[in-house]
């Protein structure tokens, strides 16, 4: 299994392989992947990557819209636009049309505290660089 690290923190993260193995490879292919961090407006307590209209081209998988803190998901567009979502707190995943579900794809094993940093500022500074590598 690859490393991962997400820069915002930095955090360490690894790939969901067994649950999603399909969008982590689609995700893989799109490596190095940079985006800025927003604030959530309808979830919660989440900072997500707009992507627009990007296609990773892989179904439904391990589909949530409850991530757990430390958790990412990624929504392959649809009702709303593609996007990546990175739970520090409390996520009901939504847009203003409603309930979403996206795919539970990476997971932070730690940092709980620095996400919950993160997570303030973007919603207090505005929009941080974000990051995505294989380590």
């Amino acid at each position: 299994m690859d490393g991962l690290r997400v820069t915002a923190g930095p955090f360490g993260a690894r790939f969901e392989d067994e649950a999603a193995p399909k969008t982590c490879a689609a995700f893989r292919a799109h490596m190095s992947f940079t985006s800025e961090a927003v604030h959530v407006r309808w979830s919660g307590e989440g900072v997500w990557m707009p992507l627009g209209d990007l296609d990773f081209g892989v179904g439904y998988e391990n589909h949530t819209s409850y991530p757990e803190p430390r958790q990412i998901i990624l929504y392959p567009g649809g009702i709303s636009e593609t996007e990546v979502l990175l739970a520090y707190g409390g996520v009901h995943f939504a847009s203003k049309m409603g309930q979403l579900a996206g795919k539970l794809f990476i997971t932070l094993p730690s940092g709980l505290v620095s996400l919950r940093k993160l997570g303030a500022m973007t919603l207090w500074q505005g929009a941080p660089p974000v990051a995505f590598a294989i380590v």
